[in-house]
């Protein structure tokens, strides 16, 4: 089962200031080649540079958007007039080819950069729009969520070893506590676990841990744990589990089936989500009554 919310994570950016020189180059698809913690791209790096012109409603304005670096392997960066900011698509409408933005080219496109005022665009929060010129569009990042589920993938998560008084093979007694417990919990088995994979560049982090346990006791009376339990000794004789224990009325051959309800939370590429998973494990419980077995 797939929850998944996103949310914006940019973080307030310092304002970046690059050479700023106009001029056509060769046209090639950009690649970016400088990232910050949270997976924006913050250099895109092949295609020709140009002069920006600020726009949207929240000002902006001036000129130098890409930059060439005087090298000749032009480059369009996301740091226009001065502001590091979110490719947010192609113009639209285009500005006119005598606009000052296409720096002399006649190729290409201008795409609208977002710049957010006080880091986290979108929700109503202000921010404005510089343009630049690229030669194509730069490339989108993947998918957070198809890395979240690589993340995952490379857990190796496993249903827990169950722990039950009395054990497999032992007989219990109708009105005596019977006691549960994950047997030796480890990251695999319990959490929490963190693993990140990657592409293109981009990260996502995912930690996963077991939320609670849900005990089918196999009566039709299913007990709910938040915790692993507590693992029996003979020392605690016949007193209940003092947290996660049941109480069998009948005799009779039960199958108890521990379900691990597990949360695996991910944060990467300016998007966060949750997704859930049930991992399951039986063990057999025999109950007898106390009066047969003392014939």
């Amino acid at each position: 089962m797939l929850s998944r919310t996103r949310a914006t994570l940019l973080a307030v950016l310092a304002l970046v200031m690059l050479p700023l020189v106009a001029g056509p180059s060769a046209a090639a698809d950009p690649v970016c080649v400088q990232y910050d913690s949270f997976g924006t791209c913050l250099l895109w790096a092949g295609a020709g540079g140009g002069s920006g012109s600020g726009g949207g409603s929240g000002g902006g304005g001036g000129s130098g958007g890409g930059s060439d670096g005087g090298t000749g392997a032009g480059s369009v960066t996301t740091v226009v007039d001065g502001h590091v900011c979110m490719v947010g698509g192609r113009s639209n409408p285009q500005p006119p080819p005598t606009d000052p933005v296409w720096g002399g080219h006649t190729d290409g496109a201008i795409y609208d950069c977002i710049v957010p005022l006080f880091g986290i665009p979108g929700g109503g929060a202000p921010s404005f729009t510089v343009q630049f010129w690229a030669a194509a569009a730069p490339a989108p990042p993947p998918d957070p969520e198809d890395l979240a589920r690589e993340a995952l993938a490379a857990m190796n998560l496993s249903a827990i070893r169950i722990g039950v008084a009395p054990e497999p093979g032992a007989v219990g007694l109708v009105g005596v506590p019977n006691w549960m417990w994950v047997v030796q919990p480890d990251e695999q088995t319990y959490g929490p676990i963190t693993r990140s994979a990657s592409a293109a560049g981009f990260t996502v982090t995912a930690t996963a841990r077991v939320d609670h346990i849900t005990w089918d006791m196999g009566d039709g009376r299913p007990v709910v744990c938040s915790g692993p339990g507590t693992p029996y000794s003979s020392s605690y004789g016949m007193s209940p589990s003092p947290d996660c224990g049941h109480t069998y009325t009948r005799q009779g051959r039960y199958t108890v089936e521990a379900t691990s309800h597990w949360v695996v939370t991910w944060a990467g590429i300016g998007e966060v989500g949750t997704i859930t998973m049930d991992l399951s494990q039986t063990a057999p419980v025999t109950i007898g009554e106390a009066q047969v077995l003392t014939q």
